[in-house]
């Protein structure tokens, strides 16, 4: 069926106005004030400029032209302004037809601008927990490769494991040293990670720690027996620890790719770069690339001089596998801010080397706590595992007091859901690229700006048609939606696609988060004035057909977040 939105008054429009494009028409129209009862209003200021006519004429003048479609409710002219109401009903049936594709769009089966778009995140380090930071980098990717994935492009969401260097090392070192031999007693993620702590502390005592680290990766690097072994059991205890942190996520990686496995690969293009004549030597044998006068950067060495490469080597030919593994049409990068320069030399260098793909760095800002900033070497780091514990704890805590008589494992299992909920919630309802401090004790509260106050919502709607044997379907008398906070409900839910439009090109995923809490916020005000089952039953049908495509739109709306609803809070 033929999806009713902004764009529908924008072709309709375009029947009475030349000179400017669909397009144009389109992206002029707005969203009036919520005190203005229009779904939607075309300024005519940009008309007035060819047509040598007073915006508030113009508007007049094409309100006495438009033969008013079907969808459309009622037009009228307020000074510059068209406005445009669309007829509720054909809200309500697309969303009831459409169901679980109503926020996809004018897709067609063809989808000519659908594109093969690879994801990487969250590139962890393999010798410590996931932090806190980690989880942000997590949830942005994942709800991004939904987004993308639900506007039906083709993505790949991939991770690199950064499991060589000398920071590896540290860990290793303080393991052979100290560990023992014993096996992890705890996740064995954080079991790793207790060594890098332990050999941080130690070195602050002892200065020829750092010569002992730097032996070992030279060994590492020279293929010993003995440091390999140790190298590639500590990293699978990373790695292992890593994946049930992954899961509760529900993240699942389409490739993984390992530091070890591309470095010497990325020099090999650099070298080839040099014979090229694209980079060059300095003075002292290192590799430069010289980048001042075109990009505008600082020029970056490449190689040192002692013949030994840089991180950024092994991205520039990550870049060529990922493009060789998916011929992609978009990169993304989900990677925090502070590596914004990194990303700028790495765009740069690839372009130097004729690789002239489409790369994107998400760049996001940090999390920190109530506590203050996160660190990462002192072993202060607040580890993803023990925000997301904490925030669980918070959540049974108010499962139990709501709902004392269920199951411990009911309980349990809500409070996982729940807890995830008030995690991505809180994190994507924030600009990615900006910083923001994560409250735990507010990001679990059934009220508010949170994900449990959305999932509370959805579950109301649940039990509200749980109460009734009515066939909910599109057999309604459609005037009897007449209530002012009906009207604003359902002018809430035509904003939907658009929405979603929005976020597919401008990757803003903390527009979804606010717009259900507009939404649910325009349901809780119907709800409180507005009695959905009663002895009417022709209301009744009415007003159920309106709350589950309420509840359609949100159920969209957290599944692209990866938040699960529950019929039951």
């Amino acid at each position: 069926m033929k999806l009713i939105d902004k764009r529908s008054i924008a072709e309709l429009l375009k029947e009475y106005i030349s000179g400017l494009s669909v397009e144009e028409i389109e992206s002029s129209i707005e969203i009036p004030p919520p005190e203005i009862d229009f779904t939607y209003a075309f300024p005519c200021f940009k008309l007035s400029k060819f047509l040598k006519k007073a915006p508030n004429q113009i508007a007049q003048e094409l309100l006495g032209k438009i033969v008013k479609p079907e969808f459309i409710e009622k037009i009228e002219a307020t000074g510059p302004y068209l406005n445009f109401k669309i007829n509720p009903k054909s809200i309500l049936q697309n969303i009831f037809e459409l169901k679980s594709d109503y926020g996809i769009g004018r897709y067609d089966s063809e989808k000519k601008n659908k594109q093969r778009i690879v994801i990487e995140y969250p590139s962890p380090n393999t010798n410590k927990p996931l932090h806190f930071g980690h989880v942000r980098n997590i949830v942005l990717g994942k709800s991004l490769s939904n987004l993308l994935q639900y506007k039906k492009h083709e993505v790949f969401q991939v991770n690199l494991y950064n499991d060589r260097g000398i920071h590896i090392c540290k860990s290793m070192l303080a393991y052979k040293k100290w560990g023992n031999g014993i096996e992890p007693d705890r996740k064995s993620d954080h079991f790793v990670g207790d060594f890098y702590v332990l050999y941080n502390n130690k070195a602050k005592e002892d200065e020829s720690l750092a010569k002992e680290a730097q032996d070992l990766l030279i060994s590492w690097e020279a293929g010993d027996k003995e440091t390999l072994d140790l190298w590639n059991k500590m990293n699978q205890w990373a790695i292992d620890g890593f994946k049930k942190t992954f899961a509760k996520f529900d993240i699942k990686f389409d490739k993984e790719y390992y530091e070890h496995e591309l470095y010497l690969s990325g020099k090999e293009k650099i070298l080839d770069g040099l014979k090229e004549g694209i980079f060059e030597y300095t003075d002292d044998g290192a590799v430069i690339a010289r980048l001042k006068d075109k990009y505008n950067l600082e020029d970056k060495i490449l190689i040192r001089s002692d013949g030994t490469s840089i991180y950024i080597t092994q991205d520039i030919y990550l870049a060529y596998r990922k493009k060789e593994d998916f011929n992609y049409d978009k990169s993304i990068y989900v990677v925090a801010d502070e590596q914004i320069q990194h990303f700028k030399w790495l765009f740069a260098l690839l372009d130097m080397l004729g690789f002239k793909e489409d790369n994107f760095h998400l760049s996001y800002g940090m999390i920190d706590l109530p506590s203050g900033k996160m660190k990462s070497r002192e072993g202060t780091i607040v580890d993803a595992d023990d925000v997301i514990e904490e925030v669980e704890k918070l959540a049974f805590e108010e499962v139990n007091k709501r709902y004392p008589l269920l199951s411990d494992s009911e309980k349990k299992s809500r409070a996982e859901k729940i807890s995830l909920a008030a995690i991505i919630f809180y994190i994507l309802k924030y600009n990615y690229a900006k910083g923001f401090i994560f409250k735990p004790d507010e990001s679990i509260s059934f009220e508010g700006e949170t994900g449990p106050y959305i999932q509370y919502c959805f579950a109301r709607i649940a039990s509200i048609i749980s109460k009734t044997d009515q066939d909910i379907d599109l057999n309604i008398n459609w005037q009897l939606l007449t209530h002012e906070k009906e009207r604003f409900l359902i002018k809430q839910l035509a904003y939907f696609p658009e929405i979603i439009e929005t976020v597919e090109k401008t990757y803003l995923i903390h527009l979804i988060p606010q717009y259900l809490l507009t939404l649910c916020q325009a349901f809780n005000s119907f709800y409180s004035v507005c009695q959905v089952l009663s002895d009417d039953k022709e209301l009744e049908k009415a007003r159920l057909l309106l709350i589950m495509c309420v509840q359609i739109v949100i159920k969209i709306g957290l599944d692209i977040m990866g938040i699960d609803t529950l019929n039951q809070m």
